[in-house]
């Protein structure tokens, strides 16, 4: 039994072997590999990712609802930092606190928050999708991502922008954890891409990410970093790696 057992084996790895490298043959043609597509989870990410990307080219929405379908609850994975310097932000309103845009730009800049409200607004109504079932529609409000690079001159090389989020001492605690995590230009750069200050009418609350979330709407959840403090540009992911938390480095949706 353990030799059948055994050979079965060994042609279920050839047959994963053979699809992937074809896979990864098919994706490298249409220049669409994953940053971690070495890993059995790229393999077949780079194949989704690919055909994600050829078929909705021309960066179409993603659906938008109504007023009246928004979620009558909005549930956070985790709470907000508890140290000293995010409490004192969080009391006096973020005074203090700026958003570094960086890399790969030709101007790097960083913002205060008031600086993000005077720029143009946008709010968009739209799925926050979580793999984990905690789901919800919700109205978003900020400054589309497209027009802070186009302040700071994204330079043609950048093909990801890094999202993360503020020092958070209790990283190692089990307490809070936050991520970083990174897209591809043609995410940061869609039209529904937000850096969001405000949800359903009013501020981001401190455990939706508050002073600043990344909010994307053709990612999943996990995608979408809160208490952002740094947006790098880079050309490569290999020396930084994919993301800073579980997953996969693509969530489209």
């Amino acid at each position: 039994m353990s030799s059948i057992l055994t050979r079965r084996q060994l042609v279920t790895t050839g047959l994963v072997t053979v699809a992937g490298a074809a896979g990864v043959g098919a994706a490298a043609r249409f220049g669409r590999l994953t940053p971690d597509y070495r890993s059995i989870l790229g393999l077949g990410e780079s194949l989704t990712y690919s055909a994600q990307r050829l078929l909705v080219s021309g960066q179409p929405p993603a659906r938008e609802f109504s007023r009246s379908q928004i979620s009558k609850v909005h549930p956070t994975n985790g709470p907000a930092p508890k140290d000293e310097t995010y409490r004192g932000w969080l009391a006096n309103g973020f005074n203090g606190w700026r958003l570094t845009v960086e890399g790969l730009v030709a101007r790097p800049a960083s913002f205060s928050l008031e600086d993000l409200k005077r720029m143009p607004t946008e709010s968009h109504i739209i799925l926050h999708a979580c793999e984990q079932g905690w789901s919800y529609i919700a109205e978003w409000t900020g400054v589309r991502l497209s027009s802070l690079l186009a302040l700071v001159g994204t330079r043609p090389e950048a093909r990801y922008a890094l999202f993360i989020p503020i020092p958070n001492p209790q990283e190692h605690t089990g307490i809070v954890r936050l991520f970083w995590d990174s897209i591809d230009m043609s995410d940061a750069l869609h039209p529904q891409t937000l850096i969001a200050y405000g949800i359903n009418g009013g501020d981001l609350p401190a455990d939706h990410g508050a002073p600043v979330r990344l909010r994307t709407s053709r990612q999943l959840g996990y995608k979408n970093v809160k208490y952002l403090s740094r947006i790098v540009l880079t050309d490569n992911l290999d020396k930084i790696g994919t993301r800073g938390g579980p997953g996969t480095w693509y969530g489209g949706i």
